[in-house]
């Protein structure tokens, strides 16, 4: 028989008469060849040789060669018996004989060798994954820009930050129903605290000092200098006073002006602040010696 390498119906079909060959076909001692045992039992099974190959890792170009009785391709004596035990259990035969009369054909079976992996360099091999580089430069690039995102956001969460000049109060006064006047917030019997003298008297002459009492309830504010360095911002509890001085000017917001007496450079200022105003207001040390304060 000659070697066929198309897997055609024909193939398929056991061979009804014998094709001229060069080589004489290795029979077994019941009668049929190897090979023609091998192709009928894989037909009878209902199996094609691409089937077989995928099942037991042996290459079509071989099985076709096998079933035809052509062992040279299969790189020598062990390997040719290990495809016969490998496609024999494929199709449901016992190897034994087949692989008895193999070896009664060839010269016998040869002295044991030191165990090896024997057909693997025959079989189809999984390609070899190689590394997904391109996975791993994602990651490293998202490692890389959560690691920025939380030193930029989160590294100071923990620090009080002045608020902005000209940003609303964070406390202001409740909305008064119409008609009726704004009440205080504090006690009918809580008494009206003043300045002390020596603090007033002591205002230097060069610099520009401003006094802040919360002598009708609480109010926010927030102090700064010349430069804009903020000297205070927060609730100035009823009661409460606070002094700030500088050599040119003193910038400050007040969220409830009503609510706060105001001295600059030792004198009073007397405008009309209403309950729940918020005032910005800047002075110097020539304040108030040309009136009313100046609005920031």
């Amino acid at each position: 028989m000659s070697i066929g390498i198309s897997n055609s119906p024909e193939d398929e079909r056991p061979s009804t008469g014998d094709r001229s060959e060069d080589r004489p076909t290795e029979r077994t001692s019941e009668g049929p060849s190897i090979g023609t045992a091998l192709k009928k039992a894989r037909i009878v099974a209902g199996l094609t040789v691409d089937e077989v190959s995928s099942t037991t890792r042996v290459r079509i170009p071989i099985v076709h060669a096998i079933e035809a009785d052509d062992f040279t391709r299969c790189g020598g004596d062990v390997y040719a018996r290990g495809h016969i035990r490998t496609l024999a259990r494929a199709v449901g035969l016992d190897p034994a004989p087949l692989v008895e009369a193999y070896d009664a054909a060839h010269g016998g079976r040869p002295a044991p060798t030191p165990a090896a992996p024997m057909f693997d360099a025959e079989r189809i091999r999984p390609e070899r994954q190689r590394p997904n580089w391109t996975a791993a430069m994602v990651a490293a690039i998202v490692a890389v820009i959560g690691f920025v995102g939380f030193t930029a956001f989160g590294g100071g969460a923990g620090e009080k930050r002045p608020q902005a000049e000209g940003s609303p109060a964070p406390k202001a006064a409740p909305k008064q129903p119409a008609g009726k006047p704004a009440q205080p917030q504090q006690s009918p019997a809580a008494p009206k605290p003043e300045p002390s003298d020596s603090a007033i008297a002591a205002a230097p002459k060069d610099m520009v000092t401003v006094v802040l009492t919360a002598s009708d309830g609480d109010s926010w504010i927030s102090a700064k200098d010349h430069s804009g360095r903020l000297l205070f911002d927060g609730t100035l509890d009823i009661g409460e006073s606070k002094t700030f001085t500088d050599k040119e000017s003193i910038d400050l917001v007040l969220g409830d002006a009503g609510a706060v007496t105001l001295f600059v450079n030792g004198k009073e200022i007397k405008d009309k602040f209403q309950p729940g105003q918020v005032e910005r207001l800047t002075y110097t040390k020539d304040d108030p010696a040309q009136g009313p304060a100046q609005a920031g």
